[in-house]
């Protein structure tokens, strides 16, 4: 069983800055991609950012230059850095990671977090 544990939203002023982490922990034989996905009400799902195991990271054009993806495999912990943050980015914050364990014979299972609420007022 694998689980993955969020934690660091909340409510914070426009310019503000939050750290989001997201733990993995259970019968993990390796992870490759983590990331974070937002949703806003009436939105669509959106792909904040990801990196790889190999420290690659992707992130979404309108995050860039202010969201920072970061992880620490030791730890098999990923975190996200918002600075400079606006009213459009209140959103849940969903974590995600792509992870063999023993019981899926090595082949790759995408596990989520509860999600957690990021509130940015103007």
């Amino acid at each position: 069983q694998v689980q993955l544990v969020e934690s660091g939203g909340g409510l914070v002023q426009a310019g503000g800055s939050l750290r989001l982490s997201c733990a993995a922990s259970g019968s993990i034989f390796r992870i490759n991609t983590m990331g974070w996905y937002r949703q806003a009400p009436g939105n669509q799902r959106e792909l904040v950012a990801a990196i790889t195991s190999g420290f690659n990271t992707a992130s979404g054009d309108s995050v860039k230059g202010r969201f920072t993806i970061s992880r620490d495999n030791a730890n098999n912990t990923v975190y996200l850095q918002v600075n400079s943050l606006k009213p459009e980015d209140t959103a849940v914050y969903t974590c995600y990671a792509r992870i063999a364990t023993s019981q899926s014979m090595g082949a790759l299972v995408t596990y989520w977090g509860q999600g957690t609420q990021v509130t940015v007022s103007s």
